[in-house]
């Protein structure tokens, strides 16, 4: 894969949940990549330069082949002198360097979004819970209600009840009474004034 510093600036990682940041093995995964297609470069630039080197002392094309076949050997060799690995350096040290950045601004950004959800939720719980409560309160006084209105209901069918077995007892009584004087003043009454 050849990397560009816009796959660099453009790399999205994957957010880990109930973790801050982002997946550390994706991020080692990119950054050994980018470590790799880096020192690939590097290379090739040492080599380019090599062969430049070699060019402008004026040896011939044939000296460029042997350049050319070996060119992990003598760049090896000559890049401990040339100014270009300290240039490779730097430019190494400012890829790390925004790569670094570029995790800080993911985490940062990371961040604030699951504050932002952390809020979201504390305020939707809130609200949930008042809801909630603002029901309980309005069952717990429907309910109230209708136990008083049963209760009431209750006590009244109690006095009705009292009430109902007074009057049939009174009427049974006074039936019973009558059936007595009825008894006792046809006891007395000779059948011939009844008419029998």
């Amino acid at each position: 894969m050849a990397l560009t510093p816009d796959d660099v600036v453009t790399k999205q990682f994957q957010h880990v949940r109930f973790k801050d940041g982002f997946d550390p093995d994706e991020v080692d995964d990119f950054l050994d990549e980018i470590v790799i297609e880096w020192r690939k470069a590097l290379e090739e630039n040492v080599e380019l330069k090599a062969k430049l080197a070699a060019y402008e002392s004026g040896a011939a094309p044939e000296a460029a082949a042997p350049a050319a076949e070996a060119p992990a050997a003598a760049p090896v060799a000559e890049a401990p002198a040339e100014p270009a690995p300290t240039g490779s350096a730097t430019a190494t040290a400012g890829i790390i360097e925004l790569a670094q950045r570029l995790h800080d601004e993911h985490v940062a950004e990371g961040e604030a979004k699951r504050n932002q959800l952390i809020s979201e939720a504390e305020t939707e719980v809130a609200r949930i819970r008042t809801e909630a409560e603002a029901k309980q309160r309005e069952e717990t006084a429907r309910l109230e209600r209708e136990r008083n209105t049963l209760e009431a209901r209750i006590t009244e069918l109690r006095n009705f009840e009292r009430d109902y077995r007074s009057q049939l007892r009174g009427y049974i009584e006074g039936q019973l009474r009558e059936l007595d004087e009825k008894s006792t003043s046809t006891d007395s009454t000779p059948v011939s004034a009844i008419g029998l």
